[in-house]
């Protein structure tokens, strides 16, 4: 089965320039409200021209370093004004660029570095020392030196086309090793009219709170600089401040994978700001018709499902959530994107019956950098077909009798997790990299409503009283943070099925794993303070116990169960705290240390209100 756009959809979409760049679309913008404010981040904003003539100085100072069209280019920043002039600068250069975070591990940073074999990297005074512990750098240059930047104040000459490579994103990789994804302007430039199409260009103030390692971050800040929005950047502060910047700049469009939507509807605060927006998207998972209930008790504007791989561009299909049934469509093709419902045989299903989606059309990739063999494996073109050049997504999905797509699962084991998109071979490999590891097989549980962690069942020569503990470790220092199982398991030897393949559904029901011994601490709460904490997160994890001087994320916490301990400790304390607090303390010492501190304050404060009042009285 496929499905197509219109006549009428494809003739819309041919307004766009072949020629065409996401920088040249910025710069007509630009020029179209010169005056109007383009970036707010933290206390600094700066106009569109400003942004522009800023982005300008940068690429020409990057044509004169080399940079050209397909140099690749890194940009490892932290979220101010300065990462905007840096994503431009590098487009306006005819560059692509290759996210690099900041809190990624040094062996992964290092690996993407040398991968790409980008000449030069972007950086600030805030993240350059970050890149520190990377053996071998390219160039690095601080964009808020801008002093150096001051050559003159001439337009920059235009070297990119459609074609061109606009951006690299390495994405995990089933080999052991992250694969980047090169997408072009034309995929991108399609895109953008495809948005304008299903949510419409009417500007706003956009609040950006995702990575720029994630490709729907280029909605977020291109898209938007495209089309006139004022883009608010997050703070790299947790989510505690998110309320207060929907108030502050009158915010009204958020894109948010479901799970942050879950951790913000558990902050009162944040969940009543959601209602004064306009439009919400939600994506990078599955939608739960329960989230979308939840969210219209406070919000009735529109709600958008959005799906895609970044092989197609961010998101190929869009629906808006009209109703709320017992699941929530990813909707239907956005502009210029065709979908094919497969069998094994490469043949179309019947409507109705479920395949394997094919995604075909203007979003779809180049390919993977130095990866010829992977492309030719994933992007493919069917006899059949003609010269239709489709991407196989892996993911199982259905057509309604109503035309909309319904997402099943996975005909393989990749896993979506809070947003990221993780294939358990790359953990999988780095553990049996490991000594005295034979096998190692990862899988996603979810032993209790909304709680999905990663778990990984290892067979070992020897497991050695701190076995977990440094197998963790290892991780750690060559994966990022959302990679690393909440659990490792030591079995005897892994089920197998009747053709001896590794029999996942049987781990998945084995009982839910208990920390390991040596991940929980013997000493035990003692104050009322220490015990108060403790019996939060005892409850949020689902735990027998937990100590004194245990690391909260070594038991296994995550993002949700943050924002649960948070919403708990507030309701019993009676008074607020910055959510933020419980990753910088995350331990019940210093977090139950801080919160006593905290709450003294406040019983001062409260006790020097009521003299006020008294002799005002």
């Amino acid at each position: 089965m496929s499905l197509a756009p219109t006549t009428e959809e494809v003739r819309v979409a041919g307004a766009q320039p072949a020629s065409s760049t996401i920088a040249a679309l910025f710069s007509r913008q630009a020029a179209l409200t010169p005056d109007a404010i383009a970036v707010i981040a933290n206390d600094t904003s700066l106009t569109y021209r400003e942004l522009d003539e800023r982005s300008d100085r940068l690429a020409e100072y990057l044509q004169s370093l080399g940079v050209k069209p397909d140099t690749l280019t890194g940009i490892a920043m932290d979220r101010r004004a300065a990462l905007i002039v840096g994503l431009l600068g590098i487009l306006k250069a005819g560059g692509a660029y290759v996210p690099l975070d900041p809190h990624y591990p040094p062996e992964r940073l290092s690996w993407i570095i040398e991968d790409s074999a980008m000449p030069v990297v972007l950086t600030n005074a805030q993240t350059e020392q970050s890149l520190s512990s990377i053996g071998t750098l390219p160039s690095v240059l601080d964009v808020d030196d801008l002093p150096l930047l001051e050559s003159n104040k001439r337009r920059v000459r235009a070297c990119a086309v459609g074609r061109d490579l606009a951006y690299v994103i390495y994405t995990s990789g089933s080999t052991g090793k992250p694969k980047g994804v090169m997408v072009e302007h034309r995929n991108v430039l399609n895109f953008f009219a495809a948005m304008d199409q299903a949510i419409g260009g009417e500007p706003g103030v956009w609040l950006a709170v995702t990575s720029v390692s994630f490709d729907i971050s280029v909605l977020e800040l291109l898209w938007t600089l495209t089309r006139g929005f004022t883009v608010v950047l997050h703070r790299d502060e947790g989510y505690a401040t998110v309320a207060d910047e929907i108030a502050r700049h009158n915010v009204t469009h958020l894109q948010m994978t479901p799970s942050l939507a879950r951790i913000l509807m558990l902050d009162q605060r944040a969940f009543v700001a959601l209602g004064s927006l306009r439009k919400i998207l939600l994506g990078g998972e599955a939608v739960p018709a329960s989230l979308v209930r939840h969210l219209r008790q406070v919000f009735e504007g529109d709600i958008y499902n959005m799906y895609g791989p970044t092989e197609t561009t961010i998101w190929s299909t869009c629906g808006r959530i009209d109703e709320i049934g017992a699941t929530i469509s990813i909707g239907r093709p956005v502009l210029n994107t065709q979908i094919f419902i497969f069998d094994p045989e490469h043949k179309p299903v019947a409507p109705g019956d479920a395949g394997e989606l094919y995604i075909a059309g203007d979003g779809v990739a180049r390919g993977y950098w130095n990866r010829p063999d992977l492309t030719a494996e994933r992007f493919l073109s069917i006899p059949s077909l003609s010269a239709t050049r489709l991407y196989i997504t892996g993911d199982l999905v259905r057509v309604r009798p109503d035309g909309n797509i319904e997402f099943l699962g996975r005909v393989d084991y990749q896993i979506k997790l809070r947003g990221h998109r993780i294939e358990p071979g790359e953990i999988e490999t780095v553990l049996e990299e490991c000594p005295g590891v034979q096998r190692a097989v990862v899988v996603l549980r979810e032993d209790r409503e909304d709680d999905m962690r990663l778990v990984a069942y290892v067979v070992a020569d020897v497991v050695g009283e701190n076995a977990a503990a440094n197998l963790r470790h290892t991780l750690a220092a060559r994966l990022p943070d959302f990679m690393v199982p909440s659990n490792i398991v030591f079995l005897s030897e892994l089920p197998l099925t009747d053709n001896g393949k590794i029999d996942r559904k049987a781990l998945l029901q084995l009982p839910p794993p208990a920390p390991a011994p040596e991940r929980t601490s013997a000493s035990l709460p003692v104050t009322a303070m220490e015990q108060l904490v403790a019996n939060a997160w005892k409850d949020a994890l689902g735990l027998p116990a937990v100590g004194l001087n245990d690391n909260f994320f070594d038991l296994g916490a995550h993002s949700l169960t943050v924002a649960e301990v948070h919403a708990r400790l507030q309701e019993v304390l009676g008074h607020e705290f910055d959510l933020v607090d419980l990753f910088q303390f995350s331990t019940v010492s210093t977090l139950a240390t801080h919160l006593a501190g905290a709450s003294r304050q406040s019983q001062t404060s409260d006790r020097a209100q009521r003299r006020r009042m008294a002799m005002q009285h």
